[in-house]
């Protein structure tokens, strides 16, 4: 099974340039705000916040895009963001068998995969991928198809 978000690259694209937009556009109001007009007095410090938080939760909600290919024989995970220089882009490909399991932290804003897979030398290795920009489908389809790798696994096992 093959799964991407790629096809929505332009919407990231657009909402970063808003989110930046709203954070200058709130720096330059609070400015104008404290030194020209002085309307608002200590209230004028809502035009840094509000788009400062607005800033972080866009940030911190992780890479944009994730795409995941489980063809063949191996599992092929790749995360990144639609601005290379904010953050490395992670590519990881393995065995359908060293999988031993996963989960997903789902919080308010963010959501993670955390993937758990054997290996020679420790016992096992976790990767974490961000997944906050997939659709709810998107998203059962992964675990579905986790889910399936997962359980062959073990079928493997026992025979």
């Amino acid at each position: 099974m093959r799964l991407n978000n790629r096809s929505r690259i332009g919407l990231y694209h657009f909402l970063s340039t808003l989110v930046i937009m709203i954070f200058l556009v709130g720096v330059l109001a609070f400015f104008l705000e404290r030194y020209f007009y002085d309307y608002l007095d200590s209230s004028s410090v809502l035009f840094l916040i509000i788009p400062t938080l607005i800033l972080l939760v866009f940030y911190f909600r992780g890479r944009q895009i994730f795409e995941y290919d489980s063809d063949g024989e191996a599992l092929i995970f790749k995360n990144r963001n639609i601005f290379p220089f904010l953050n490395k882009a992670t590519t990881d490909e393995f065995p359908k068998y060293k999988l031993l399991k996963y989960e997903i932290l789902d919080l308010v804003i963010l959501r993670r995969l955390y993937i758990t897979i054997s290996s020679k030398k420790n016992n096992s290795i976790i990767l974490k991928y961000d997944i906050s920009y997939l659709k709810k489908k998107e998203l059962n389809d992964l675990k579905f198809s986790l889910s399936k790798v997962i359980k062959a696994n073990k079928e493997r096992e026992k025979s």
